[in-house]
């Protein structure tokens, strides 16, 4: 799944930074992820960044965008153009 940034947001700015993927970004009113490039760290990190940096807890799962583990990887080898290990 991606991750999705919840309106309990208070626009910290401490997780955009550590998105390797480019996938988070300021929106009208809070920031927001991009779930097309969102791939939870998977290929990057073990645990997804800006969910371990966000001072609120307000990163859950995105219940719109179901995806295994391997579509997760397979999104970041076209992402990175890097085969996952």
């Amino acid at each position: 799944m991606a991750l999705m940034i919840t309106d309990e947001c208070i626009n910290c700015d401490v997780c955009e930074p550590e998105c390797p993927n480019d996938a988070i970004y300021q929106g009208v009113e809070i920031y927001e992820i991009d779930p097309e490039r969102c791939t939870e760290c998977v290929g990057h990190f073990e645990f997804s960044q800006c969910v371990e940096v966000c001072p609120v807890e307000c990163i859950p799962l995105n219940p719109h965008y179901v995806e295994s583990r391997e579509q997760l990887l397979l999104k970041y080898e076209k992402l990175t153009g890097k085969k996952a290990e």
